[in-house]
């Protein structure tokens, strides 16, 4: 599973920044029919955490309500220059992880 981030090029220390992912991933809800007519099973992302410099600041807990390549947006003040790590896992136990830089200014 891979993923598109989006985050300021840079920010001033103190400034809420919006920081968006995108997870390529089709989310099945467990409620549709292959084309024998067979049950496709429940597959989605069901956890998405975000760390900044080693501490967590955001997680989310999705279900099948939330559609194919998900995109999440939540907000952080920048406080220093450093990394988010992004990690996330589906219903089959495939994990994904993805890193951005973040630099902030005075």
């Amino acid at each position: 599973m891979t993923a598109r981030i989006q985050v300021p090029a840079a920010a001033k220390r103190g400034e809420v920044i919006a920081i968006r992912i995108a997870i390529q991933h089709p989310m099945e809800t467990g409620f549709r029919l292959s084309d024998n007519g067979r049950a496709i099973p429940k597959n989605v992302v069901n956890k998405l955490v975000c760390r900044y410099n080693g501490v967590e600041i955001f997680r989310a807990e999705m279900g099948s309500g939330i559609a194919a390549n998900p995109l999440l947006e939540f907000f952080t003040v920048a406080e220093t220059s450093g990394e988010l790590v992004f990690d996330w896992v589906d219903d089959e136990g495939k994990t994904g992880s993805e890193r951005v830089r973040l630099t902030v200014t005075e």
